[in-house]
């Protein structure tokens, strides 16, 4: 049995990994964003030494990685300084960026061993692509910068997500491991949140992603605790309030876990700050160097 099991059933919580959303705020204002993030919202109430609080729990509590995302994480000023917090409690580092505008000092961030990318990529069509950003030259700067994050050996995965009729996602697909990316995963629109359905007030149960509350768990930028960002509606906590341990330990998370179903690999990029739940079966993903994650 490994450290990280035994030290799990010490505490009870056997979670992959947690999403910490540093921030509301976006540079894009995605037509199928879940947590309704964009150029007007706010970085949330969650301060340095709140989500560096989250983060001691996370390592108490055994859990191996963290993943920032947001909104747009690159675009909160807490990000460097978590990123090196994080690391220095030996949890890997997952940063879900739109990868749009990637200033100097983050690539060096990004570059530091245990730190991985994922992005979302929506067409090999600029004008699809922006279509779904809603930002005018976001695929020219997110296919850029995809480029750079390969060229530089930074472990990346890409997320494509079916917004529209008739999308190229399959053609993107394509493009992109023509550009050397080996991990992708293709997924269909969750309807939460800017892609709900106006006829249905709660998002049922087939809209998540099938690991929430029992592989991992999710936290906003005001403190919110849920099972993974396309959970929302189901609050289990606050960290501001009670903390991450007791949320994770306490009756309302065990009564929301048992109510959802385990569906096996529903999951495919964890999910991101455009709603995308993506990639492995653990949800912490990792990256062989021989295969590639070409599931469909």
């Amino acid at each position: 049995m490994s450290s990280v099991m035994q030290a799990q059933q010490t505490t009870g919580v056997v979670l992959d990994s947690v999403e910490c959303e540093l921030t509301g705020l976006c540079n894009h204002g995605c037509s199928h964003c879940c947590t309704l993030s964009g150029p007007k919202v706010s970085h949330g109430t969650m301060g340095l030494s709140d989500w560096q609080r989250v983060i001691d729990d996370i390592a108490e509590l055994a859990i191996p990685a963290v993943q920032f995302i947001g909104g747009e994480p690159t675009l909160s000023p807490h990000l460097p300084a978590l990123v090196t917090y994080a690391l220095d409690r030996k949890l890997g580092v997952e940063i879900y960026s739109n990868l749009a505008i990637i200033r100097p000092a983050l690539w060096r961030l990004f570059e530091r061993k245990g730190v991985r990318l994922a992005t979302s990529y929506y067409s090999d069509d600029p004008v699809q692509h922006d279509q779904i950003t809603r930002t005018k030259g976001s695929h020219v700067r997110t296919r850029s910068n995809i480029i750079e994050a390969v060229r530089r050996s930074i472990p990346l995965r890409v997320g494509l997500v079916e917004v529209l009729t008739s999308q190229r996602v399959r053609e993107a697909k394509t493009e992109l491991h023509a550009l050397g990316v080996k991990h992708t995963k293709i997924d269909r629109v969750r309807k939460v949140g800017r892609a709900a359905d106006p006829d249905v007030p709660t998002p049922g149960l087939d809209e998540l992603c099938g690991r929430c509350f029992h592989h991992r768990a999710a936290i906003s930028p005001d403190g919110d605790v849920y099972g993974c960002i396309l959970s929302r509606h189901l609050l289990a906590g606050n960290v501001k309030t009670d903390g991450l341990s007791t949320v994770l330990t306490g009756d309302k998370w065990a009564q929301i876990t048992a109510s959802i179903p385990v569906t096996r690999n529903a999951c495919t990029p964890d999910d991101s700050n455009d709603c995308d739940p993506a990639s492995t079966p653990a949800c912490a993903p990792s990256f062989p160097d021989d295969e590639e994650d070409d599931e469909d």
